[in-house]
């Protein structure tokens, strides 16, 4: 189930840093799915890594937003007998959330929560383009929290947005990205605006600074999986 609400928020003047407020969940599913490169082919991926660890049970998506990953993986029947979590600290992505679930006569729990203060308690943790929205002094102590509770051989699945340290690569990766982002439909200035309202709420790190800090977090074996550009997904196994 898809919002049918077309993303035109930068089409106007914006008086705000970037929020997941009212207004943003309200086009939420058309604005990721245009932003975020092979979105939907990520959720297939992400799916076929949980399978890695047989005995996961409880899996939890953090910063779920609308839930269409926990969707995904609900109507499969490889999902079907397992606990399916999800944490926002958004309630108007929740609302979304919980009403696709319903729709579909779904089985998953949505928890209203600041991830930062939550007590993880699960055989897998997904970060579907999350930890780039959480200021970098917190970010360490939040996968260590992550990783501590977790059982072993469980997995950590996080996918972000990326720099890279050469700087003349990372122009020309944003480049490729705003290319593809005029591909779906939106204009150079809403790009623009959009970029504007992101500096310093969306902080990205190198693929190289979030393998060191799924590694100081605890987790042994790291690895990337997916990449296109400026995006990454990887995998971290606690042994």
């Amino acid at each position: 189930m898809k919002n049918s609400k077309k993303d035109r928020i930068f089409q106007k003047e914006i008086n705000k840093k970037f929020s997941f407020d009212k207004e943003v969940a309200s086009v939420f599913d058309d604005m990721i799915e245009r932003s975020i490169p092979y979105y939907r082919d990520n959720i297939e991926l992400i799916s076929n890594l949980l399978s890695i660890r047989k005995n996961c049970n409880d899996i939890c998506d953090i910063g779920c937003s609308t839930g269409n990953l926990l969707v995904y993986l609900a109507k499969m029947k490889e999902f079907k007998n397992k606990r399916l979590f999800g944490i926002d600290n958004s309630s108007y992505m929740l609302d979304l959330a919980r009403c696709k679930a319903k729709a579909y006569g779904l089985d998953i729990e949505f928890i209203e929560s600041d991830i930062l203060d939550f007590e993880f308690r699960f055989d897998a943790v997904i970060l579907n383009y999350i930890l780039q929205f959480i200021r970098p002094p917190k970010r360490e102590s939040l996968l260590k929290n992550i990783f501590d509770s977790l059982n072993s051989n469980a997995i950590l699945v996080l996918s972000e947005k990326l720099v890279c340290e050469n700087k003349y690569l990372d122009k020309k990766l944003i480049d490729v990205y705003h290319n593809f982002k005029q591909k779906q439909g939106y204009s150079n200035t809403e790009i623009s605006k959009k970029r504007e309202a992101l500096e310093n709420i969306l902080i990205p790190y190198t693929q190289d600074e979030n393998i060191a800090l799924l590694k100081q977090a605890g987790f042994k074996y790291v690895e990337v999986v997916f990449r296109w550009a400026n995006f990454a997904t990887f995998i971290a196994i606690k042994e």
